[in-house]
C-alpha cells in the first residue's frame, strides 16, 4: 500500500500516530505499507477516514479523491470548462 506511506508521509506522521489513531498496531501498519500483508475492510475504512480520502485512492483503484458533494461538484465545473475549451478550439481549425 504505497499510496498509505505516501499519505502518512506527506503529513509529517509517523507510524505510531496513525497506527493509534485508528486502532492498529504499529508493526500492522508497517505491514501494510510494506505489501506484507493486506488490510481488511475494517482498517481500510478507518485509514481511509482517518486520512480524508475515499477508499478507492487509498488503495490506488483510482487516482481522484473525491470525498464529498463540494469536491465532486468542482470537478464536473472543471471538466465543463476544459470541454468548452477544446470546443473552442475545435470550431477555430
Amino acid at each position: 500500500m504505497n499510496r498509505l506511506r505516501e499519505l502518512r508521509e506527506d503529513r509529517d506522521l509517523r507510524q505510531i500516530d496513525v497506527a493509534k489513531a485508528v486502532g492498529l498496531e504499529q508493526k500492522t501498519l508497517s505491514n501494510y505499507e510494506n505489501e506484507v500483508t493486506n488490510p481488511d475492510s475494517f482498517a481500510i475504512i478507518k485509514l481511509a477516514e482517518f486520512f480524508g480520502v475515499t477508499c478507492d485512492y487509498l488503495l490506488g483503484v483510482s487516482d481522484r479523491n473525491i470525498t464529498d458533494n463540494e469536491s465532486l461538484i468542482n470537478e464536473v465545473e472543471d471538466i465543463k470548462k476544459r470541454l468548452g475549451n477544446i470546443q473552442r478550439h475545435l470550431r477555430k481549425n
